[in-house]
């Protein structure tokens, strides 16, 4: 049986990743060996296997093969093509959330929900850490923001090409996820991809009105795709913008990305910020420096779920240490009376809140304007931390 077999393979899969480098590309390993498998059987293959990794630690007692069945009993909004694996009970209790839960509490007693995301002691403060865990039974949404003077012709394109979308705001347009739109929309020229939560973050930068110059100094220190630097140019108006990387790779994909995006007039140069740098012929002092830190990404997880099963606590630790290197490395160069905007994607108080107190602490001269966590798990988007300083 064909449905059997993706079940097979995709056990098989999930049994021989060991974590270290994402999952994707261990997925495109297994189909480049074997390439029996065509594109419908890819897709549906890779569907399961990160089904499975949905229910994270809530699964790490159950064999493979068991923790995929319940992975799609609680997942799968009906059994469709996947009933042969289930017994009548089991087809019988399928439908809302709390309905198939109080069965398998019936069915499985030693099963808990509430282990999906084990790290729920380092959370950030304001997270539900219930509603948290059951948002990773959903793939977030994808979202785009509608680039200034562009909302007619994107709208009247994805109406066009019978795309369903939910406008959020006059800019924002929920997707369901995995929607191509390549061929729709000029992507990054019109819109650019990007997560609700992160556009929300347009709304911290309104907070910083007070520059040195009319035309002002921002530094996107950690560019990583540039999705906050485009949604600068387009919040903050004529800007001097300054981009940099510790990738130089990066800052080449990012050429091509302005480029698309018609940022022409930006100064870019990689840099490791987690050591200190005379950078004063870069980055002159900025009004406004955007630090999206790298961070354990856990904000994000609905996305990548195996982290779920293969994050270790101990790299919060790891990664709270390399925030404040570039916190510490950066902070000089911001102007008097300019603002500094620490943001991660991260739902750990060691990577959010502690940076908070670790820059009022050592950093007198920096007044925390604004602190907000984004809690997208809400709303099937990532969640995110920013916090909003400014230089007196």
């Amino acid at each position: 049986m064909r449905f059997q077999s993706y079940c097979n393979t995709a056990v098989t899969i999930i049994n021989a990743y060991k974590g270290g480098v994402p999952f994707v590309h261990h997925l495109k390993q297994y189909f480049a060996a074997h390439k029996k498998h065509g594109s419908t059987d890819r897709r549906t293959i890779a569907h399961l296997c990160y089904t499975y990794y949905r229910l994270g630690a809530s699964i790490s007692n159950f064999d493979t093969d068991k923790g995929l069945q319940l992975a799609i009993f609680l997942c799968e909004a009906k059994p469709g093509n996947w009933s042969f694996l289930f017994e009548p009970s089991w087809l019988a209790a399928w439908g809302r959330l709390d309905q198939k839960l109080a069965f398998i509490k019936e069915q499985l007693p030693g099963y808990a929900i509430e282990s999906i995301f084990p790290f729920a002691v380092h959370l950030s403060e304001g997270m539900d850490a219930t509603a948290f865990n059951r948002s990773h039974l959903l793939q977030p949404d994808l979202f785009i923001r509608i680039r200034p003077r562009h909302e007619d012709a994107v709208i009247a394109k994805l109406n066009k090409a019978q795309i369903n979308f939910e406008k959020i705001t006059t800019s924002c347009l929920r997707l369901a996820s995995g929607t191509k739109l390549d061929e729709v929309l000029l992507v990054n020229k019109e819109a650019v991809i990007q997560d609700y939560s992160s556009q929300q973050i347009g709304g911290v930068y309104a907070l910083a009105l007070e520059f040195a110059d009319t035309k002002k100094r921002v530094w996107d220190c950690c560019a990583a795709s540039g999705g906050k630097s485009i949604l600068a140019v387009d919040l903050l108006g004529q800007i001097k913008l300054t981009a940099s990387d510790m990738r130089a790779s990066i800052l080449r994909n990012l050429q091509t990305r302005f480029t698309a995006a018609g940022l022409g007039a930006y100064q870019s140069f990689a840099v490791d910020l987690t050591s200190a740098h005379d950078l004063s012929n870069f980055a002159k002092l900025a009004d406004f420096i955007i630090c999206d830190a790298p961070c354990s990404g856990s904000g994000t997880w609905g996305r990548t779920p195996e982290h779920l099963s293969f994050f270790d606590a101990d790299s919060i630790d790891n990664y709270r240490q390399l925030q404040q290197s570039i916190i510490t490395n950066t902070l000089p160069y911001v102007a008097v009376n300019g603002y500094f905007l620490y943001t991660t994607c991260s739902v750990f108080a060691g990577e959010n809140e502690s940076q908070v107190k670790f820059i009022t602490t050592n950093f007198p001269n920096f007044t925390l304007v604004h602190q907000q966590l984004f809690t997208g798990y809400t709303g099937r988007a990532d969640t995110m931390f920013a916090a909003l300083f400014q230089k007196k």
